[in-house]
Parts: C-alpha cells; sequence; structure tokens
C-alpha cells in the first residue's frame, strides 16, 4: 500500500509539472505574438512617419517655389497668397464623407471608453487655432513677397528656436544631446544660406518694405512655432484620438475658419478688384496664372497633412525640424527647375541639413529601442517570478488535490 501511495503521489507531481510546462509555454507563446505585433506596429509607425514627411518636405519645396515664382511674374495680392496656402483642405472632403458612416458606428464604444469634448471645446479649439493660422500664413506671404529667398530661409529656420521654447512650456519636451544637436545644425544650414550672394532679390521693393518684410516674417516663425505647440497640446488633452480621421477633422475645421477669415480680409482690403487685371498682366499667360495658384494650393494641402500627421506621430518640435530640413531643399530645385547656381555654401547648407535630420531620426530610433525591449524584460521577468513559485508550491504540495 506505500509503494502504491508512493506511485500515485508521484504521479500527481509528475502531471502538475506537465500542467506547469504547458502554462509556461502558452505564456511564451503569448509573449512572442505579442512581441511580433509590437514588431509589426513599429514598422508601420517609421512607415507613416515617412509618408508624413515625404508630404511635408514636397509639399513645402513646391509650394515655395511657385510662390516665388507668383511674385517674381506679376502676381502682387498678399492675401491671395494667404489664400492659397488655406483653401486646399476641400481636397480632403471626399474622405471625410466616405468614413462619416463608419465614425457614427464607432462614436458609442468610444463614448464607453472615454469622455468625448463637447462641441463648444472643440469649436474653440478650431477657431482658435484657424485665427492663428490665418494671420501666420499672412506674416509669411508678406516675408516671401519683400524678402530674397536666402534672408527668408534664415528668418524662418528662427521658428525651431520658438517652438523649442513654446514646447517646453506647453508640450514638457525633454531635449536629449541628439535633439539639442539637430537643432543647432538645422538653424547653422539655414543661418549659412544668408551668405549666399547669387540669391535674386525682389526688385522694385523699398527698404521700408524690406524691414516690414523682415519683421513679418520673425513674426511668423513665432507664430508657427506657438501653432505647433498648440496643435500637440489639443490632440493630447482635447481630442485625444490618434487617428488619420483626427488629423483630417484638425486641417478641415480649422482650415474652414481661416479660409473664412482670408476671404473677409482679402475683401475688404479691396485687393480682390485688381485680381483680373493680375491674371492679365502675368508674364506667363493667364493659364500659368491659374496653375500656379491651383498647384500652390495643393501643395500646401500636402504640407499641413504631413505636418499634422507628424505632430500627431511624434511631437510638433520634431514636424518642425523635418519642416526646417526642407528650407535648403529649396535652393537645390531651384537649380533644377530655374537653373539657379548651387554654390559651395548651399551644398554645405544641405550637408549640415541632412546631418541634423540624421540626429533626430537617430534619437527617435534610441527612444523606440529602450521603450520595447524595456517592456518585454517585465514580462519575461513575471513569467519567470511566476514559474518558480509555481514550482515550489508544487514541491511543498501547496497545488496537490484534497
Amino acid at each position: 500500500m506505500g509503494e502504491l501511495a508512493q506511485e500515485v503521489q508521484l504521479h500527481i507531481m509528475t502531471a502538475g509539472h506537465g500542467e506547469d510546462r504547458e502554462a509556461n509555454s502558452t505564456e511564451q507563446l503569448h509573449l512572442s505574438s505579442q512581441a511580433t505585433i509590437g514588431q509589426r506596429g513599429n514598422y508601420m509607425r517609421w512607415v507613416r512617419l515617412g509618408i508624413y514627411a515625404l508630404f511635408l518636405l514636397s509639399g513645402q519645396s513646391v509650394a515655395l517655389l511657385l510662390g516665388r515664382l507668383y511674385y517674381d511674374k506679376g502676381g502682387k495680392s498678399v492675401w491671395l497668397g494667404t489664400l492659397v496656402q488655406l483653401a486646399g483642405f476641400p481636397l480632403l472632403l471626399p474622405y471625410l464623407i466616405i468614413s462619416a458612416p463608419k465614425r457614427h458606428s464607432t462614436s458609442t464604444d468610444t463614448l464607453i471608453h472615454s469622455k468625448r469634448p463637447s462641441v463648444l471645446i472643440l469649436s474653440s479649439v478650431y477657431v482658435t487655432l484657424g485665427l492663428l493660422v490665418a494671420a501666420d500664413c499672412f506674416l509669411y506671404s508678406v516675408g516671401l513677397k519683400y524678402l530674397p529667398v536666402s534672408t527668408y530661409s534664415l528668418i524662418c529656420s528662427s521658428q525651431l528656436a520658438f517652438n523649442a521654447f513654446f514646447s517646453f512650456f506647453l508640450n514638457s519636451q525633454k531635449f536629449t544631446p541628439f535633439i539639442i544637436n539637430s537643432l543647432v545644425l538645422l538653424t547653422i544650414s539655414s543661418v549659412l544660406l544668408v551668405f549666399q550672394t547669387d540669391s535674386a532679390d525682389p526688385s522694385g521693393f523699398s527698404k521700408a518694405k524690406y524691414v516690414i518684410g523682415f519683421i513679418c516674417t520673425i513674426g511668423a516663425s513665432a507664430g508657427y512655432g506657438l501653432v505647433l505647440s498648440l496643435t500637440q497640446l489639443a490632440f493630447k488633452k482635447v481630442i485625444k484620438r490618434e487617428t488619420f480621421a483626427a488629423i483630417t477633422d484638425m486641417i478641415i475645421y480649422q482650415s474652414v475658419i481661416a479660409t473664412s477669415a482670408t476671404v473677409v480680409a482679402l475683401f475688404a482690403s479691396g485687393e480682390w478688384k485688381g485680381l483680373n487685371r493680375e491674371m492679365e498682366e502675368f508674364q506667363l499667360g493667364k493659364v500659368s496664372y491659374l496653375m500656379t495658384l491651383i498647384w500652390t494650393t495643393i501643395s500646401w494641402q500636402a504640407f499641413s497633412v504631413g505636418c499634422v500627421g507628424l505632430i500627431l506621430e511624434v511631437s510638433s518640435l520634431f514636424s518642425n525640424s523635418i519642416s526646417v530640413l526642407g528650407l535648403p531643399i529649396v535652393p537645390v530645385m531651384a537649380v533644377i527647375f530655374f537653373h539657379d547656381k548651387l554654390g559651395g555654401i548651399k551644398v554645405i547648407s544641405m550637408v549640415l541639413a541632412v546631418w541634423g535630420f540624421v540626429s533626430y531620426l537617430y534619437q527617435q530610433y534610441l527612444d523606440d529601442y529602450e521603450s520595447k525591449p524595456h517592456e518585454n524584460r517585465n514580462d519575461h521577468n513575471e513569467v519567470s517570478n511566476a514559474s518558480p513559485k509555481r514550482s515550489s508550491e508544487l514541491v511543498d504540495g501547496k497545488d496537490r488535490p484534497s
């Protein structure tokens, strides 16, 4: 009887160890699947970052070149130059209409898990940002009209400093050596452009208008940094959604406000009366005049999608850094399309810009690398801690059946 009891006890302990191994195997498979999903999600995030960066850089570069073309070939209206920066939002309306049923079907589930902001709060956010964007685009238009490209790019690089200042207070932005290195390099790369002497200066403007353009561009750079920081704050504190639909809503609704304000200003200023004559006197012809305005509008809309997307995926400071990276690209594209000269200073500026961009990108890689293994280590520690406890309980007989 004693030997039979020992055999039964040994069988129970062996079965317990088998259950333990099976449980550990199941947990390891679960962790492995979670790691695979995490890697796939991380890969898709980098794909999204690449797409948004491409939209931002290509949209900004093309829009600035076309904006310069507009003023160089006879364009005079500052408010029209402002309007083309904002009026491209109808291009996103088809997506808004198509996704409306899906949003309605998921709104109930969303409300169960989190309280959505009221219409009044959302309207306040969109109106505030829309008016700020309208004023900012107007200031940029004045600067682009009255300043040479090199000086304009130099002043625009100051938006990084303004954005860093506002992000520190509004978004709790942390600065690492790689981020600081990136900001310094990107700023220097744009500063160097002021020493490029072969840039064509706008003709026919007095020194007073040059000063006005200088001051307006500084104000626009400060306003741009503020708008980016406020947009990031709105996503984090008010909207609380990380989807392309949230990006679309932000762009469309604030663009409606900004465009409406700009149209009112265009008619109130009386500039609309001279638009027909301006088109007639455009040096490249009427068709080129219309195509310049249309493609400028489309380009600025692509820039907006990329800008807001990068804010949502990373931060306003990262979005601004990619924007500054595009400033030295404009002279290079001018060499290709307008046969401008590419001097040594422009080449050095491009190298520094790419270096700064890689530095910031490497910091993002470090953040992902440090966060993912840490999560996996915690999960494995929980499994390893649970396994000895399970074995000890079996040895002590705490899991034996009564």
